[in-house]
Protein backbone atom coordinates (compact mmCIF):
# COMPACT_ATOMS: atom_id res chain seq x y z
CA UNK A 1 0.00 0.00 0.00
CA UNK A 2 1.58 3.39 -0.92
CA UNK A 3 3.38 4.71 1.78
CA UNK A 4 2.67 1.93 4.20
CA UNK A 5 4.83 -0.82 2.80
CA UNK A 6 7.78 -0.12 5.65
CA UNK A 7 8.59 -3.00 8.16
CA UNK A 8 5.80 -5.47 6.63
CA UNK A 9 7.59 -5.02 3.44
CA UNK A 10 5.92 -4.46 0.28
CA UNK A 11 4.22 -7.31 -1.75
CA UNK A 12 5.47 -10.81 -0.10
CA UNK A 13 4.56 -14.29 -0.88
CA UNK A 14 2.73 -15.14 2.25
CA UNK A 15 3.72 -18.60 3.67
CA UNK A 16 0.39 -19.82 5.39
CA UNK A 17 2.21 -22.79 7.49
CA UNK A 18 3.84 -19.28 9.66
CA UNK A 19 1.61 -18.74 12.75
CA UNK A 20 2.14 -15.33 14.52
CA UNK A 21 -1.41 -15.62 17.00
CA UNK A 22 -1.25 -18.99 18.74
CA UNK A 23 -4.32 -18.93 21.36
CA UNK A 24 -4.21 -22.26 23.06
CA UNK A 25 -7.13 -23.04 25.41
CA UNK A 26 -7.82 -19.78 26.77
CA UNK A 27 -10.63 -18.62 29.32
CA UNK A 28 -11.58 -15.97 31.11
CA UNK A 29 -14.17 -15.07 33.60
CA UNK A 30 -15.77 -12.08 35.34
CA UNK A 31 -17.17 -13.21 38.37
CA UNK A 32 -19.88 -15.91 37.57
CA UNK A 33 -20.15 -14.64 33.83
CA UNK A 34 -17.57 -16.93 31.50
CA UNK A 35 -16.37 -14.53 28.89
CA UNK A 36 -14.25 -16.58 26.54
CA UNK A 37 -14.59 -20.47 27.34
CA UNK A 38 -12.01 -22.42 26.78
CA UNK A 39 -11.17 -21.28 22.92
CA UNK A 40 -7.96 -22.34 20.35
CA UNK A 41 -7.46 -21.49 17.47
CA UNK A 42 -4.13 -19.90 15.39
CA UNK A 43 -3.71 -17.05 13.40
CA UNK A 44 -1.07 -17.49 9.98
CA UNK A 45 1.05 -14.32 8.77
CA UNK A 46 -0.11 -12.45 6.29
CA UNK A 47 -3.89 -13.35 7.01
CA UNK A 48 -7.33 -11.66 7.55
CA UNK A 49 -9.06 -13.96 10.60
CA UNK A 50 -12.31 -12.66 11.14
CA UNK A 51 -14.17 -13.44 14.78
CA UNK A 52 -17.50 -13.32 13.71
CA UNK A 53 -20.41 -13.01 16.89
CA UNK A 54 -23.06 -10.53 18.71
CA UNK A 55 -22.24 -8.15 21.23
CA UNK A 56 -21.21 -10.21 24.61
CA UNK A 57 -20.15 -13.34 22.60
CA UNK A 58 -16.40 -12.97 23.80
CA UNK A 59 -15.07 -11.13 20.68
CA UNK A 60 -13.64 -8.11 22.60
CA UNK A 61 -12.05 -10.03 25.35
CA UNK A 62 -10.57 -12.47 23.30
CA UNK A 63 -9.00 -9.47 21.41
CA UNK A 64 -8.02 -7.62 24.38
CA UNK A 65 -5.95 -10.83 26.39
CA UNK A 66 -3.94 -10.76 22.69
CA UNK A 67 -3.21 -7.15 22.67
CA UNK A 68 -1.40 -7.83 26.24
CA UNK A 69 -4.47 -5.65 28.13
CA UNK A 70 -6.46 -8.42 30.02
CA UNK A 71 -4.59 -11.18 31.53
CA UNK A 72 -6.76 -15.10 31.07
CA UNK A 73 -7.57 -16.96 33.95
CA UNK A 74 -6.57 -20.42 31.68
CA UNK A 75 -4.44 -20.72 28.71
CA UNK A 76 -1.56 -19.37 26.39
CA UNK A 77 -1.56 -17.01 23.98
CA UNK A 78 1.27 -16.20 21.64
CA UNK A 79 1.66 -13.04 19.13
CA UNK A 80 4.98 -13.22 16.94
CA UNK A 81 6.27 -15.88 18.98
CA UNK A 82 6.15 -13.28 22.38
CA UNK A 83 4.08 -14.73 25.19
CA UNK A 84 1.29 -11.94 25.13
CA UNK A 85 0.90 -12.14 28.92
CA UNK A 86 4.33 -12.40 30.54
CA UNK A 87 6.20 -10.26 27.84
CA UNK A 88 3.44 -7.75 26.40
CA UNK A 89 5.79 -4.79 26.96
CA UNK A 90 8.51 -6.31 23.89
CA UNK A 91 5.09 -7.05 21.89
CA UNK A 92 3.31 -3.47 22.07
CA UNK A 93 5.49 -1.85 19.53
CA UNK A 94 5.05 -4.21 17.13
CA UNK A 95 1.42 -4.39 17.27
CA UNK A 96 -1.69 -1.53 15.95
CA UNK A 97 -4.84 -1.44 18.04
CA UNK A 98 -7.67 0.40 17.08
CA UNK A 99 -10.26 -0.07 20.50
CA UNK A 100 -13.99 -0.20 19.58
CA UNK A 101 -14.60 2.68 21.73
CA UNK A 102 -11.63 4.80 20.94
CA UNK A 103 -10.61 7.25 23.75
CA UNK A 104 -9.21 10.07 21.96
CA UNK A 105 -8.10 13.49 22.80
CA UNK A 106 -11.26 15.60 22.65
CA UNK A 107 -9.30 19.12 23.03
CA UNK A 108 -6.38 18.22 20.51
CA UNK A 109 -6.59 18.11 16.69
CA UNK A 110 -6.35 15.45 14.25
CA UNK A 111 -2.93 16.26 13.44
CA UNK A 112 -1.84 16.75 17.10
CA UNK A 113 -3.05 13.31 18.02
CA UNK A 114 -1.56 11.26 15.01
CA UNK A 115 1.77 13.12 16.05
CA UNK A 116 1.92 12.55 19.93
CA UNK A 117 0.83 8.80 19.12
CA UNK A 118 4.05 8.67 16.37
CA UNK A 119 6.62 10.01 19.33
CA UNK A 120 5.37 7.04 21.53
CA UNK A 121 7.41 4.77 19.17
CA UNK A 122 10.95 4.49 17.98
CA UNK A 123 10.48 3.66 14.22
CA UNK A 124 6.70 5.31 13.44
CA UNK A 125 5.06 6.17 9.59
CA UNK A 126 5.32 10.27 9.03
CA UNK A 127 1.50 11.84 10.62
CA UNK A 128 0.66 13.42 7.11
CA UNK A 129 1.29 9.98 5.48
CA UNK A 130 -0.87 8.29 7.67
CA UNK A 131 -3.69 10.37 7.62
CA UNK A 132 -3.59 11.14 4.19
CA UNK A 133 -4.19 6.84 3.91
CA UNK A 134 -7.24 7.49 6.13
CA UNK A 135 -9.42 9.88 4.25
CA UNK A 136 -8.55 12.75 7.80
CA UNK A 137 -7.06 15.40 5.67
CA UNK A 138 -9.59 17.55 5.64
CA UNK A 139 -10.42 17.27 8.80
CA UNK A 140 -6.82 16.98 9.98
CA UNK A 141 -7.08 20.70 12.03
CA UNK A 142 -10.70 19.92 13.38
CA UNK A 143 -10.61 19.00 16.91
CA UNK A 144 -11.29 15.02 17.73
CA UNK A 145 -14.39 15.87 19.86
CA UNK A 146 -15.81 17.90 16.59
CA UNK A 147 -15.56 14.16 14.01
CA UNK A 148 -18.37 12.18 13.23
CA UNK A 149 -18.61 8.91 14.33
CA UNK A 150 -17.07 7.09 11.59
CA UNK A 151 -14.22 9.89 11.36
CA UNK A 152 -13.39 8.97 15.13
CA UNK A 153 -13.35 5.16 13.59
CA UNK A 154 -10.86 6.11 10.92
CA UNK A 155 -8.88 7.83 13.46
CA UNK A 156 -8.72 4.90 15.47
CA UNK A 157 -7.17 3.03 12.46
CA UNK A 158 -4.84 5.52 11.44
CA UNK A 159 -3.50 5.72 15.23
CA UNK A 160 -3.24 2.25 15.39
CA UNK A 161 -0.58 1.96 11.69
CA UNK A 162 1.39 4.76 12.97
CA UNK A 163 3.99 2.50 14.43
CA UNK A 164 4.05 0.50 11.12
CA UNK A 165 2.57 -2.66 13.17
CA UNK A 166 2.96 -6.22 11.67
CA UNK A 167 -0.11 -6.98 13.28
CA UNK A 168 -3.50 -4.85 13.03
CA UNK A 169 -5.94 -5.77 15.56
CA UNK A 170 -9.85 -3.94 14.57
CA UNK A 171 -12.09 -4.29 17.03
CA UNK A 172 -15.34 -3.45 15.12
CA UNK A 173 -13.28 -1.12 12.84
CA UNK A 174 -16.35 0.05 10.87
CA UNK A 175 -18.72 0.46 13.46
CA UNK A 176 -20.32 3.74 13.30
CA UNK A 177 -19.56 4.42 9.73
CA UNK A 178 -21.77 5.05 6.54
CA UNK A 179 -21.45 2.63 3.73
CA UNK A 180 -19.32 4.63 1.41
CA UNK A 181 -16.56 4.82 5.12
CA UNK A 182 -17.01 1.24 5.41
CA UNK A 183 -16.05 0.02 1.69
CA UNK A 184 -13.48 2.34 1.99
CA UNK A 185 -12.32 1.58 5.10
CA UNK A 186 -12.42 -2.10 3.39
CA UNK A 187 -10.58 -1.27 0.78
CA UNK A 188 -7.66 -0.40 3.06
CA UNK A 189 -7.79 -3.22 5.40
CA UNK A 190 -6.96 -5.64 2.27
CA UNK A 191 -4.40 -3.09 1.24
CA UNK A 192 -2.71 -3.67 4.65
CA UNK A 193 -2.87 -7.61 3.95
CA UNK A 194 -1.34 -6.97 0.31
CA UNK A 195 1.40 -5.49 2.41
CA UNK A 196 2.06 -9.00 3.94
CA UNK A 197 0.20 -7.11 7.51
CA UNK A 198 -1.70 -10.26 9.49
CA UNK A 199 -5.08 -8.38 10.14
CA UNK A 200 -7.34 -9.67 13.48
CA UNK A 201 -10.68 -8.47 13.03
CA UNK A 202 -14.04 -8.67 15.09
CA UNK A 203 -17.32 -7.73 13.18
CA UNK A 204 -20.68 -8.34 14.02
CA UNK A 205 -21.27 -7.74 10.10
CA UNK A 206 -21.98 -10.79 7.99
CA UNK A 207 -20.81 -8.77 4.95
CA UNK A 208 -17.79 -7.37 6.37
CA UNK A 209 -16.47 -10.92 7.28
CA UNK A 210 -17.57 -12.30 3.88
CA UNK A 211 -15.91 -9.29 2.10
CA UNK A 212 -12.33 -9.52 3.91
CA UNK A 213 -11.59 -12.40 5.81
CA UNK A 214 -9.45 -15.56 4.71
CA UNK A 215 -10.47 -17.54 7.76
CA UNK A 216 -13.80 -16.61 10.26
CA UNK A 217 -14.10 -17.99 13.29
CA UNK A 218 -17.87 -17.90 14.34
CA UNK A 219 -18.32 -17.33 18.57
CA UNK A 220 -21.00 -17.43 20.76
CA UNK A 221 -21.28 -17.54 24.63
CA UNK A 222 -17.08 -17.09 24.59
CA UNK A 223 -16.77 -20.38 22.54
CA UNK A 224 -15.65 -20.98 19.01
CA UNK A 225 -18.58 -22.52 17.15
CA UNK A 226 -16.77 -23.28 13.98
CA UNK A 227 -13.65 -21.90 11.97
CA UNK A 228 -12.75 -21.72 8.46
CA UNK A 229 -13.31 -19.97 5.67
CA UNK A 230 -16.50 -18.50 4.64
CA UNK A 231 -16.90 -21.38 1.51
CA UNK A 232 -15.75 -24.44 3.97
CA UNK A 233 -18.85 -23.09 6.91
CA UNK A 234 -21.26 -23.22 4.14
CA UNK A 235 -20.49 -26.16 2.44
CA UNK A 236 -20.20 -28.42 5.56
CA UNK A 237 -23.67 -27.39 6.84
CA UNK A 238 -25.35 -26.93 3.22
CA UNK A 239 -25.70 -28.57 -0.21
CA UNK A 240 -28.79 -26.75 -0.86
CA UNK A 241 -30.02 -23.60 -2.90
CA UNK A 242 -32.52 -21.04 -0.45
CA UNK A 243 -35.57 -20.27 -1.36
CA UNK A 244 -36.80 -17.22 0.92
CA UNK A 245 -40.23 -15.25 1.20
CA UNK A 246 -42.15 -13.45 3.73
CA UNK A 247 -43.71 -15.79 6.17
CA UNK A 248 -47.36 -16.56 5.52
CA UNK A 249 -49.92 -17.19 8.25
CA UNK A 250 -52.62 -20.29 8.34
CA UNK A 251 -49.35 -22.20 5.92
CA UNK A 252 -48.40 -24.79 7.92
CA UNK A 253 -44.60 -25.75 8.55
CA UNK A 254 -45.17 -29.40 7.92
CA UNK A 255 -46.75 -28.48 4.78
CA UNK A 256 -43.82 -26.80 3.57
CA UNK A 257 -41.17 -29.27 4.82
CA UNK A 258 -43.47 -31.18 2.52
CA UNK A 259 -42.75 -29.58 -0.27
CA UNK A 260 -40.71 -31.20 -3.30
CA UNK A 261 -36.80 -30.97 -3.10
CA UNK A 262 -37.42 -29.58 0.53
CA UNK A 263 -34.22 -30.51 3.40
CA UNK A 264 -35.13 -28.10 5.74
CA UNK A 265 -36.89 -25.10 7.03
CA UNK A 266 -36.36 -21.89 9.14
CA UNK A 267 -38.10 -18.84 10.57
CA UNK A 268 -36.33 -15.81 11.11
CA UNK A 269 -37.02 -13.22 13.48
CA UNK A 270 -37.44 -10.51 10.26
CA UNK A 271 -40.55 -12.30 9.14
CA UNK A 272 -39.13 -14.46 6.43
CA UNK A 273 -39.50 -18.45 5.76
CA UNK A 274 -36.29 -19.59 4.64
CA UNK A 275 -36.52 -23.13 2.68
CA UNK A 276 -33.52 -25.50 2.20
CA UNK A 277 -34.62 -26.81 -1.40
CA UNK A 278 -32.21 -29.12 -3.54
CA UNK A 279 -34.96 -29.17 -6.14
CA UNK A 280 -35.63 -24.89 -6.40
CA UNK A 281 -38.26 -25.18 -9.56
CA UNK A 282 -39.95 -28.12 -7.76
CA UNK A 283 -40.46 -26.08 -4.37
CA UNK A 284 -41.87 -22.96 -6.00
CA UNK A 285 -43.86 -24.61 -7.72
CA UNK A 286 -45.29 -26.57 -4.85
CA UNK A 287 -45.19 -23.40 -2.59
CA UNK A 288 -47.10 -21.43 -5.34
CA UNK A 289 -49.86 -24.44 -5.33
CA UNK A 290 -49.65 -24.23 -1.73
CA UNK A 291 -50.60 -20.58 -1.29
CA UNK A 292 -52.86 -20.37 -4.12
CA UNK A 293 -55.55 -22.56 -2.20
CA UNK A 294 -55.64 -20.23 0.49
CA UNK A 295 -55.71 -17.19 -1.99
CA UNK A 296 -52.67 -15.80 -1.14
CA UNK A 297 -49.27 -15.68 -2.92
CA UNK A 298 -45.50 -15.56 -1.18
CA UNK A 299 -44.23 -11.70 -0.89
CA UNK A 300 -40.39 -11.00 -1.60
CA UNK A 301 -40.30 -14.48 -2.85
CA UNK A 302 -36.72 -15.27 -3.95
CA UNK A 303 -33.63 -17.40 -4.58
CA UNK A 304 -30.01 -17.03 -3.17
CA UNK A 305 -27.67 -19.69 -1.79
CA UNK A 306 -26.93 -20.07 1.64
CA UNK A 307 -24.18 -17.68 2.86
CA UNK A 308 -22.73 -17.25 6.42
CA UNK A 309 -25.82 -15.63 7.87
CA UNK A 310 -27.26 -19.03 7.14
CA UNK A 311 -24.59 -20.97 8.71
CA UNK A 312 -24.61 -18.79 11.98
CA UNK A 313 -28.58 -19.44 12.11
CA UNK A 314 -28.03 -23.46 11.94
CA UNK A 315 -25.18 -22.97 14.84
CA UNK A 316 -27.15 -20.71 17.23
CA UNK A 317 -30.87 -20.70 16.20
CA UNK A 318 -30.41 -17.33 15.96
CA UNK A 319 -29.53 -14.20 13.19
CA UNK A 320 -27.01 -11.95 13.87
CA UNK A 321 -28.54 -8.79 13.42
CA UNK A 322 -26.44 -5.12 13.70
Amino acid sequence: MAGLQGRAGGEQTVDPGTSVIRVEGVRKRYGSVVAVDGISFEVARGEIFGLLGPNGAGKTTTVEMLEGLRVPDEGRLHVLGIDAVRSSAALKPRIGVALQTPSLYPRLTVDEVVGLFASFYETSRPPDEVIAVLGLGERRHALTKDLSGGQKQRLSVALALVNDPEIVFLDEPTTGMDPAARRSLWDLVKRLRGDGRTILLTTHYMEEAEELCDRVAIMDHGRILEMGTVDELVSRHFHERTVFFDTIAGVPDDALAALPGVARLRHEDGGHTLLYTADVGGTIAGLLALTEVLGDEPGDLGIRRPSLEDVFLELTGRVLRD
